[in-house]
């Protein structure tokens, strides 16, 4: 049995009113870890465990790290994790929660790689939180579901960070033959994507200037930058208040708690923005996210600076 299931697909009323189109969510925040990061993760870390490895370590912004630790306490095997200072108190709870131990070092995700890599011996299994095709096969199965449902959207909208989700979408896309364009968003402060694409190469980002720490990569990972020459992907950048004010709205509308890592996605919905308007039928992936606390976007939107 998969450690993730099958997640809800619906329209939804508020954002369909909200940009004047038929938008579906497909809602990965009821994932038991929180996120979608459970899909590629957990199969990850099944594969592991059938090879023989004793420890799970990882290097996470927050979600990855809750879906290694969740998929360890399953499968009996003890996970470290190694989260960078950027990551919420909320987060670190919840990972050792879920009994995994937490170590907490440097300004970014990169820092905190680096670490988790020193830290590996024969018996250790590495999981990374996006770059591993067993990662991408996992996170294809959210296609699978869309399929299943009879779904057939003209635009997926997802955000990206170091790229996971992305590459699991267009794997998935293209496993059923499918042609769907995918727009790829992130927050002004996170945006290593749009800003390898403007470029066309990857860049390395100086800092990672955003709330929405879970998009935290400084670079993309080099097979999602890939993908832009393969496959049909646009971006798109949102504000920091941008994604704070979607969650605040997705809260209110679904009653729905996700964080601004998915925010940054939503907001492309509610803000209706340009790189939208092509399309009627648009599915968006509520990707969710743990890092956050209604109490937590209030504040962030208070403090933030308007458009």
């Amino acid at each position: 049995m998969p450690l993730h299931f099958k997640t809800p697909t619906y329209v939804s009323a508020s954002l369909s009113k909200a940009c004047g189109r038929n938008v579906s969510i497909k809602l990965d925040s009821l994932q038991p870890s929180g996120s979608f990061k459970i899909r590629g993760i957990g199969l990850a870390c099944e594969e592991y465990a059938r090879r023989g490895f004793k420890r799970f370590v990882s290097s996470s912004g927050g979600n990855a790290g809750v879906a290694v630790a969740y998929a360890g306490r399953q499968l009996g095997i003890p996970v470290t994790v190694v989260v960078p200072e950027t990551t919420s108190e909320r987060a670190q709870q919840t990972i050792s929660s879920l009994e995994a131990q937490v170590v907490v070092h440097g300004a970014s995700w990169q820092d905190a790689n680096d670490l988790a890599m020193s830290m590996l011996d024969n018996a250790d299994a590495f999981i990374h939180p996006f770059d591993d095709p067993l990662l991408w096969k996992g996170h294809s199965t959210i296609i699978d579901e869309i399929v299943e449902d009879g779904l057939r959207p003209e635009v997926i909208v997802l955000s990206v960070g170091g790229g996971g989700l992305l590459s699991g979408v267009v794997e998935g896309l293209q496993r059923h033959r499918l042609n769907i364009p995918v727009l790829a968003v992130e927050t002004l402060g996170a945006s290593s994507f749009a800003q390898s694409v403007a470029a066309g190469q990857r860049v390395v980002l100086p800092t990672i200037a955003s709330v929405a720490t879970s998009l935290g990569a400084r670079q993309v990972s080099e097979h999602a930058f890939a993908l832009t020459s393969k496959y049909h992907i646009d971006c798109a950048v949102v504000s920091d208040l941008q994604a704070v004010d979607a969650c605040l709205r997705f809260l209110d509308d679904h009653r729905i708690m996700v964080e601004p890592a998915c925010g940054a996605s939503l907001a492309a919905i509610y803000d209706n923005l340009e790189q939208i308007h092509g399309w009627m039928n648009i599915m968006v992936i509520v990707c969710g996210g743990v890092t956050s606390t209604p109490e937590q976007l209030q504040v962030w939107k208070q403090n933030l600076p308007g458009e």
